[in-house]
């Protein structure tokens, strides 16, 4: 089931993966998606969904090896930093109410010889 795309990479085939995986769960509990892929001068959000009154901002980590760790342990401070830059960027020129808005992380840990994916949902990691 993995994504063949021409002039992309195994690591973005991957990340594609993870994230079409992430939007699945989301759906599932009730997440609205509004954008995905959302880009600008900080950094790139990888989905942004509304769950009731909350704008939520996920950032979606995926890994098929544990030699460099678990996923969620792919969320550095830096990454953090540029994410909190971007969110704010985005909610200024969409005027969301900053009350109302969270990041969460999904981690994605692929075993791809199983053919199972373990996801995990991190809400308001900051």
């Amino acid at each position: 089931m993995f994504l063949r795309l021409i002039g992309v990479n195994y690591r973005q085939r991957i990340g594609q993966f993870g994230e079409m995986l992430a939007k699945k769960y989301l759906v599932k509990h009730g997440y609205k998606i509004i954008a995905t892929n959302v880009k600008n001068s900080y950094q790139e959000i990888d989905i942004i969904a509304q769950k009731q009154l909350w704008f939520v901002f996920i950032e979606v980590k995926t890994r098929t090896s544990m030699n460099l760790g678990s996923a969620d342990m792919a969320m550095t401070s830096q990454k953090v930093s540029h994410l909190k830059k971007a969110i704010s960027n985005y909610i200024d020129i969409n005027k969301i109410d900053e009350n109302y808005i969270r990041l969460d992380l999904i981690s994605v840990d692929i075993k791809r010889f199983e053919k199972v994916a373990k996801i995990k949902h991190y809400k308001d990691i900051i």
